[in-house]
């Protein structure tokens, strides 16, 4: 019994104590497992976020960052405001930069305009000197400007052989002589009579201008046929030889019926001797005359539309003014430049394709007395002064004194102006 006690009793505790050692280690195992559990979740949750779930969140973050752009507050608004004064202060100077180089390109076109206009004045010269453009007889006075000076204006009086006696009008009037005449040359106004030669070189009509240029000394000869129908041929050559034997900053042309106040002709076009290409007149728009016979009739009237159309718009021809480089324009391009039958189309015509400043100005076409007589009263002194039924003074020869007397400007006004 003893026996069976301490061997069931060894037995037993030894039994005992293993059962123990069994329960310790399942609930050990079963903390371990749930403990890996959770850690798992936990770790899941945080590190292995899916593809999309990734996309969803960077938006959200950018949706985020741009509200907060939209809606700044505290120091992200001055940052943002800071930012759109800096885009704006850097358009504007972009803009100023462009407008800067704008002007810098225009002011380029100018001088370069000026000097190629330059350039085609001192080619003319040269040409007028090889070829001899200028008559250069011991008549001419185109040999006079040794050394050039600067001028105000060139005034060249379109006549004919046939016009004496208009000449001689127009000397006892507006156009002054001897003493009278250096003076105002002096004071930058050059005016000549402009005359061709006849079609037979040394005939009687050019001996009766010899002498009377040997008395008087106004007159410049140009290498040209003197002809009605060859007016556009004359103002080119004109143009082309006054720019070569003179230096000034403006070429006008005025028929000798015309009566002209040159004071106020030279302060009128003192105001644009700062402006490149200036064209001055009393601008029009007559109507293309397409039927033979009748006077101004347009050969080519075809080019200008249908019957019945106007000119484009030119000053007319009794008197005009052009600045320096359209003058010399002219010059250079006078082998190409196509001659209508009437003379101030012609003009028109050249430079109606160039960057030309038209001036109307209705004080060089005022009529005789009594209208130049009524505005020369009220202080608005006319500076031509013609009838347009005769598109000159009608009866010149007798009537320009009368004209001059109304309406004349004075000595006075002329050699006191200021140009």
């Amino acid at each position: 019994m003893s026996c069976k006690n301490k061997g069931s009793g060894a037995g037993g505790g030894g039994g005992g104590g293993g059962g123990d050692v069994r329960l310790v280690s399942k609930q050990w195992t079963l903390l371990l497992c749930i403990a890996s559990f959770c850690f798992g979740l936990l770790f899941t949750d945080r590190m292995w976020i899916t593809p999309e779930d990734k996309i969803t969140l960077m938006n959200q973050q950018n949706q985020q960052g741009r509200i907060r752009l939209i809606q700044p507050d505290g120091c992200n608004s001055k940052n943002v405001g800071q930012g759109t004064m800096n885009i704006k202060v850097e358009e504007e100077q972009k803009e100023h930069v462009s407008r800067t180089q704008n002007k810098i390109i225009q002011n380029l076109d100018k001088t370069i305009s000026s000097l190629e206009m330059e350039l085609a004045a001192a080619k003319a010269a040269q040409e007028s000197l090889l070829n001899g453009s200028p008559v250069l007889d011991n008549f001419g006075d185109n040999s006079e400007p040794t050394q050039k000076r600067k001028y105000l204006m060139v005034v060249g009086i379109n006549t004919a052989f046939s016009s004496r006696k208009r000449r001689d009008s127009v000397r006892a009037t507006w156009f002054p002589q001897g003493e009278k005449r250096k003076k105002l040359e002096e004071k930058g106004i050059i005016i000549r009579f402009v005359i061709g030669h006849s079609a037979t070189p040394g005939g009687i009509l050019d001996r009766a201008i010899e002498v009377e240029n040997k008395k008087h000394g106004d007159f410049m000869r140009l290498n040209h046929v003197e002809g009605y129908l060859e007016l556009s041929a004359k103002s080119k050559i004109y143009f082309t030889t006054a720019v070569s034997l003179w230096d000034a900053d403006f070429y006008v042309k005025v028929d000798d019926d015309v009566h002209v106040n040159i004071g106020a002709l030279g302060t009128t076009l003192a105001r644009y001797q700062s402006k490149p290409r200036v064209y001055i007149g009393c601008m029009k728009s007559g109507p293309v005359l397409a039927k033979k016979g009748v006077r101004y009739h347009e050969p080519e009237y075809w080019k200008f539309g249908e019957e019945g159309n106007k000119y484009f718009r030119h000053a007319t021809g009794q008197l005009y003014a052009i600045s320096k480089d359209l003058a010399a324009y002219i010059s250079a391009n006078k082998n190409v430049l196509h001659k209508y039958a009437n003379e101030d189309v012609s003009l028109g015509a050249w430079f109606i394709g160039l960057d030309v400043e038209h001036i109307n100005d209705r004080r060089l076409c005022c009529g005789t007395p009594p209208d130049c007589e009524w505005k020369a009263q009220a202080g608005n002194v006319c500076i031509a002064s013609f009838d347009w039924s005769c598109s000159g003074i009608c009866r010149s020869v007798d009537r320009i004194k009368e004209v001059h007397q109304r309406c004349g400007e004075g000595e006075d006004a002329l050699f006191n102006a200021i140009f």
